[in-house]
């Protein structure tokens, strides 16, 4: 073998393990997470929604949108993708508070439906985790659900709206950041992309779609990611919730300052 043959198989060798060591350092930090630590604190972040990322969309948009039969397919794609049961669950309840119980309601029965056709055919899907702790009430979970919110938000929410209207104040601390955001079996960032494609199939709700971009951001999704997610429902949502969504993103990105 040349001197320069050797030369390059060596440059090749030393690059291979080089490569080989960043995915075991990789590993280690993705892998070596504290056990006690819940899935809703913000979770690792690469710059690629994971194939069980991508499923929540449709299913969180055409729950929010009340399209049963486009629901009924993305609910049997979600599955094969890795979600479980539970998973969908999580995401079906959470969506009463962003398109209301009736629509939550049907939707769940859709995925109660797809389940069952699905083990008659032979497949077993997940169950998946069920919350690692109960859920507080009475002070406790408004205490809980306004640690969640500031968390969230980047600071305490407040303003002449929730003082004009103090029962909303305390519903969405209680029921939404509380009730919902401490079942700790879906983390935050899935709630996040659940939530941000329920409201961009939502017309009206701009102001809100670009409040959950930047929550978003907050919980850990890059930019990146969140112009992954706007394509995923230009693929397989619609045009229009794409455009809602890439508009909100594009004012929130101009006016967030930098980190």
């Amino acid at each position: 073998m040349s001197n320069t043959r050797r030369a390059d198989r060596c440059v090749q060798i030393a690059a291979g393990l080089a490569l080989g060591m960043a995915h075991l350092l990789c590993h280690a930090a993705t892998t070596n997470q504290d056990p006690s630590k819940p899935m809703t604190s913000v979770q690792p972040t690469t710059d690629t929604l994971s194939a069980k990322q991508q499923a929540i969309v449709p299913i969180a948009a055409f729950g929010a949108a009340g399209d049963i039969p486009r629901l009924g397919s993305a609910l049997g794609l979600g599955l094969d993708a890795g979600l479980t049961v539970n998973d969908i669950k999580e995401v079906l309840v959470q969506l009463y508070a962003y398109a209301g119980f009736p629509r939550s309601l049907n939707a769940l029965g859709e995925l109660m439906k797809t389940v069952e056709v699905r083990k008659q055919r032979g497949i077993r899907d997940a169950e998946g985790a069920a919350p690692s702790r109960a859920v507080p009430t009475g002070d406790a979970l408004l205490a809980a659900g306004t640690a969640n919110q500031t968390k969230l938000s980047g600071g305490p929410v407040t303003g002449p709206l929730f003082e004009f209207a103090p029962a909303i104040d305390q519903y969405l601390k209680a029921h939404l950041f509380g009730d919902i955001f401490e079942r700790d079996n879906l983390d935050w960032q899935s709630r996040e992309i659940a939530t941000i494609s329920m409201l961009a199939a939502l017309q009206g709700v701009d102001s809100q779609l670009q409040a959950h971009l930047r929550i978003g951001m907050n919980v850990g999704l890059t930019a990146v990611q969140l112009r992954q997610l706007t394509e995923v429902l230009a693929s397989r949502v619609g045009p229009e919730a794409a455009g809602r969504t890439r508009e909100a993103l594009a004012r929130h990105l101009a006016t967030a300052k930098p980190k």
